[in-house]
């Protein structure tokens, strides 16, 4: 009898330990390498029972492919312009379910240090994809270098935007991750804030014109399936990112470099 018992004993030990143990497993894409305030959030979601593998991709179509593949259960990189483009040209069922932050678009130039000093018929690389392109369209009219149709949707070709281009400024298309080889190539290019970060590139000093907190159709979201926008652990993850040590850590790491921006849904069309 005393046997049985320390068997049970022993039994229900090693089930409530493994219980104590088993933590549930979340994988969240990003894009690019630098992973610092996830793996804040990772440290904070141990706490509270949940791994988070934290899956790096090198470009801006891999992250929601693989999530709407069941790959990833969540993603963070993209901008709601981007992301809202991307499922309605690939008919994808995913939703935003928080947002981040601001990663502001910049201006390089390894040539001049004004955008005053762009000459006639210099280049400037632009982003391929229609999004990110219609925001470096934007940037451009914001410094004066060009401008676009009255109530510009952000994705009418360049053909289509531009309607005042006083120094015949041409355009070149690039993958946005091949901008920052292209500056030796080019008088300037619009570079998106992650890819210029793995490049080497001081987002404060090195651009030469940069992108403001005013621009919301930019800031990033955490996405995941539209089957899973109620699920309570992702949800978890969502608050853990907006609490105020994660803005904290932001700010103090990124220098403005990124900008915390934690705003309803529905003010960015959600």
């Amino acid at each position: 009898m005393n046997k049985l018992r320390v068997l049970l004993l022993a039994l229900i030990s090693l089930v409530v330990l493994s219980a104590c143990g088993s933590n549930e497993k979340v994988k969240i894409g990003v894009s690019g390498t630098d992973t610092t305030v996830w793996d804040h959030v990772a440290e904070k979601a141990k706490k509270e029972g949940i791994d988070i593998e934290i899956v790096s991709f090198n470009d801006y179509v891999q992250p929601n492919t693989a999530l709407a593949d069941g790959d990833i259960d969540a993603n963070s990189f993209q901008t709601v312009a981007y992301f809202d483009e991307f499922i309605k040209e690939r008919d994808l069922d995913l939703v935003p379910i928080a947002t981040t932050n601001l990663a502001p678009m910049g201006i390089y130039s390894n040539k001049i240090n004004d955008l005053s000093e762009l000459e006639e018929g210099d280049t400037v690389a632009l982003p391929n994809d229609v999004s990110n392109q219609g925001r470096a369209l934007m940037l451009l009219e914001e410094a004066g270098v060009i401008k676009l149709v009255d109530n510009y949707n952000g994705l009418d070709s360049i053909e289509d935007a531009v309607v005042e281009n006083k120094k015949n400024i041409q355009f070149k298309e690039v993958a946005p991750a091949q901008i920052p080889r292209t500056l030796d190539d080019v008088t300037a290019g619009a570079i998106n804030n992650g890819i210029a970060r793995d490049a080497g590139l001081d987002i404060q000093n090195d651009s030469i014109f940069l992108e403001d907190d005013t621009a919301t159709p930019y800031v990033n979201i955490i996405a995941v399936r539209a089957e899973d926008k109620d699920n309570e652990t992702l949800n978890k993850i969502a608050e853990l990112y907006q609490e105020d040590d994660t803005k904290d850590l932001i700010l103090e790491t990124y220098d403005g470099a990124l900008i915390p921006t934690f705003i309803p849904l529905e003010d960015i069309g959600w």
